[in-house]
């Protein structure tokens, strides 16, 4: 029996532009007639930072597809407090929840931490109108849910036991990786939310990266001056989740 091959979740890689269609790669990845079905029911709007599209609890009516910038899904705590448990780019979703049920709940908060570009919303009839289709919409989210899983696992993993430092490191790499650009805009309190700590801490961890000659962290710019320094300062979870993506993309 011949094996089914698998639709490729896109790498991390941008690809060239597709003639009318979203920077996003799991939409660019579709096959015309998919995507022509979904673009009546596609709706692109700017982003700005802060800009929250998911609360936690809260019943998901639009899935969105980021065309840049890098979203954080954060658990919220009581003490008003949040951490980080996932990143996403351009190559994937955010409202995965709803691939999985009707009337799906957000399971976090779900804010543009760093901005670039566009997110384009559908609404949840249609996305899983077209899901159930079984076609290459229902695979590629089904893949790219895999892989968020797992990220999802292993930062969890990662936030308990390694030091910040290292989780530092690790969380400017996979930033880098969906910035497609060597600079990006962060401020100290955001990555200190992402990594759970005090903005102090933030102040610590950027400045021994910076004498390192790994990063340039000036008034919010973070330039990336020493990509392979930077991975080897980095706990293993980088490596890890990245080998996860590419291995499912397969």
């Amino acid at each position: 029996m011949t094996r089914k091959r698998r639709p490729s979740v896109p790498p991390l890689v941008r690809p060239p532009p597709t003639g009318g269609r979203p920077n996003n790669r799991l939409l660019a990845a579709l096959p015309a007639d998919a995507f022509h079905r979904l673009l009546p029911h596609l709706k692109t709007i700017p982003t700005r930072p802060k800009l929250v599209v998911l609360k936690e609890g809260d019943l998901i009516e639009q899935v969105y597809f980021p065309n840049g910038g890098v979203f954080s899904v954060t658990t919220p705590l009581s003490d008003g407090t949040a951490i980080e448990v996932a990143t996403i780019g351009d190559e994937g979703m955010l409202g995965t929840e709803a691939f999985l049920t009707d009337d799906a709940v957000s399971t976090g908060d779900t804010m543009l931490q760093v901005p670039d570009g566009q997110v384009t919303m559908l609404a949840v009839q249609a996305f899983r109108h077209e899901v159930a289709q079984r076609g290459v919409l229902h695979d590629l989210i089904g893949r790219y849910t895999q892989v968020l899983m797992a990220q999802m696992a292993r930062t969890t993993a990662c936030n308990a036991l390694h030091e910040v430092q290292r989780r530092c490191a690790r969380w400017l790499l996979m930033t880098h990786d969906r910035m497609h650009e060597q600079d990006f805009h962060l401020s100290h309190e955001f990555l200190a939310v992402m990594l759970g700590v005090q903005r102090p801490t933030v102040s610590i961890v950027a400045a021994t990266l910076q004498r390192a000659g790994l990063i340039s962290y000036h008034q919010g710019l973070v330039s990336i001056l020493d990509r392979k320094g930077l991975e080897a300062a980095s706990c293993e979870c980088y490596t890890l989740i990245r080998a996860q993506f590419d291995r499912l993309r397969q």
